[in-house]
This record gives structure tokens, sequence and C-alpha cells, in this order.
């Protein structure tokens, strides 16, 4: 499949747990990259509530670049997700240590893309883009990135520079298709034909505000009943068909797009 990169601009609107509760809704092995530079521990503290014991994650993968090894090195720092398909790449303990992986962005970029043809896909974590050493390159060379944004004004307008920008950096590269928006929470108060038109973006995902069942993926609460079928595992499964189509769509029209005459001096 690809490479998929999830993103905010401002605010916590969620981004961790669509990634985590897209990477769960995966149907094919998939690796779950945590690039956010914050150094937040959401998965291993939240999802995880601490019980798992993992110390290997992106700063292994630094000096394992640094080394030469680092195509090699991906898999000794994933951990398997209980009752999953996910392999989990953690990411640094703490905001100081973003630092260290400015030299790894673009080369993981390259070993993230190579990994599709091991039938593994990758969903990337890259939390604010806006703050210190943050992913960037993971965001602008993703099959699809998708800015994560809440439906009330402050996000929105918070957001807005952010899309302009990106779009701009994608737009040199011929790649501004593959980026899009999850809308978290629709309706409160304003809707996707709304925000699209003011961030320039179009909605691939729609995420419902389901507070109870979101705290699942966040803190690791314990599911309800329902949860499994409930509104917010239907809306991450048609998140990740959502974004295949974009993805496979996109492929077509760049197969499908003329080439360029070759001229012969």
């Amino acid at each position: 499949m690809a490479v998929i990169t999830l993103f905010s601009a401002s605010g916590a609107p969620g981004v961790t747990s669509t990634a985590l509760g897209m990477a769960l809704a995966w149907r094919r092995p998939v690796y779950l990259v945590d690039a956010d530079a914050t150094g937040s521990p959401a998965v291993l503290a939240g999802y995880l509530q601490g019980q798992a014991t993992h110390d290997r994650g992106l700063v292994e993968l630094a000096v394992a670049n640094r080394m030469g090894n680092l195509n090699s090195a991906i898999a000794t720092v994933a951990m398997e997700i209980p009752g999953s398909k996910v392999s989990f790449v953690p990411g640094v303990r703490s905001h100081q240590q973003a630092a260290s992986l400015v030299n790894l962005w673009e080369p993981l970029t390259g070993v993230l893309r190579g990994m599709e043809r091991r039938g593994t896909d990758v969903i990337i974590d890259a939390g604010r883009i806006g703050v210190a050493h943050s992913a960037q390159p993971l965001v602008r060379s993703a099959d699809l990135s998708l800015l994560v944004v809440r439906s009330d004004l402050p996000a929105v307008a918070g957001a807005r520079s952010w899309a302009r920008a990106v779009r701009e950096q994608m737009a040199s590269n011929g790649t501004e298709d593959g980026l899009g928006l999850v809308l978290v929470g629709p309706g409160r108060p304003y809707g996707a034909r709304e925000i699209r038109k003011v961030l320039g973006l179009p909605v691939v995902a729609e995420i419902p505000w389901e507070p109870r069942d979101a705290a699942v993926l966040s803190t690791g609460a314990q599911p309800g009943k329902k949860y499994a079928s409930g509104a917010l595992q239907r809306a991450l499964a048609t998140a990740v068909s959502s974004a295949q189509g974009v993805i496979a769509t996109n492929r077509q029209r760049l197969n499908a797009a003329p080439r360029k005459a070759e001229t012969h001096v």
C-alpha cells in the first residue's frame, strides 16, 4: 500500500489516537511510527498504560543511521502491539532528544517507503509540525499526509497558515494531491464543506466526537460493550478505506499522466 503521515498544526486534536486507531483497523501488517518531536510517549503510557517495557526507538535508529545500517535496524526497535498486526516504533523519550533526529528524517523516509515491497504499510504520527526539529520531511514525502483538525474556530484558524504552507511545499514537488484533512468532531460547530473551503484541502476522513471511546486509545480506558461496533470504530475503518482510495487514485493518475517526449541532439 503506502506511507501515511498524520500531523497537526496546533493544540491536541487527536493525531495519536487517530493514527493508532487507523493502524489497529488496518487489515495488512503495518508499522506505526511515533515521530512526534515533543517527546510524548502517548502510546506506551496511554493505550498500553505503561505495561509494555520497551527501551528502543527512533533514537536508536538515529544511531544506526550514523553507522550506516538504518535499513536493517528498524525491525530491531519495533514492538508488537498485542492482539494486532501493528509493529510500533516508539519515539523520543523527551523533547531534548528531538535534535538528534534532524539528520534521520530524510533517510528514514526512504526506508519506510521501501517497506511496501515487503508487504508492510506505514502510518506515521508526526505530531505538531510547528515545533522545533519536527518531522516535516516525513509529511512532505508520504503517499498521503493528513492534517488532523477539530471543527471549532480556534482550531481551524490555527491550522490555516500551516495548511497553506504544506500545500505550497508539496505543490512544488507535484504531490499536492497527497494532502488532505482528518476532521475530528464534525459539526462542532463547523462541517466538512465549510472547513474544506477555509483550509483549501479535501476532507479525507471524519472522526466523530466520542470522548469515552477515544479514551480507550488515548489513555487505555476499558472499552465499553459497544466499543467494537461503535461510531468511532466505524469511522476509523472508513478512514482507512478512504485513505487507501485516495492513494490508489493518485497512483492511477500518476501512471496515466503522459510522459514528456524525449529530445535528441
